[in-house]
């Protein structure tokens, strides 16, 4: 059964930093492209950022490139997010999927509990 697990959210002001975690278990890890994803209140499910399973290829949605930064530690079946100069807009659910690309995100969604960011003054 595939398992995902977030941290790593909270409350930062405006212009902060975060590092979001994800573990990852019952599945082969290093064999699947990852993404992150979020759903600020009221949107719905927004792609930013996917990795592929070599950990060597990235892409970003255009509302946080240059700012966030996505990695991954096969090694330890991990997942990360690094967030940086963050803003209101930020605001939102974050959530890891076992998915490569915004399509099959919008296909087959997130199955985790997600890890809550506010950014606020």
């Amino acid at each position: 059964e595939v398992h995902l697990v977030e941290s790593g959210g909270g409350l930062v002001q405006p212009g902060g930093s975060l590092r979001l975690s994800c573990a990852a278990s019952g599945f082969v890890f290093s064999q699947y492209d990852m993404s992150w994803a979020r759903q600020a209140p009221g949107k719905g499910l927004e792609w930013l950022s996917g990795i592929y399973a070599n950990g060597v290829n990235t892409d970003y949605a255009d509302s946080v490139k240059g700012r966030f930064t996505i990695s991954r530690d096969n090694a330890k079946n991990m997942l990360y997010l690094n967030m940086s100069s963050l803003q209101t807009e930020d605001t939102a659910v974050y959530y890891c999927a076992r998915v490569g690309s915004a399509t099959a995100l919008q296909l087959l969604g997130v199955s985790s509990q997600g890890t809550q960011v506010t950014v606020s003054p």
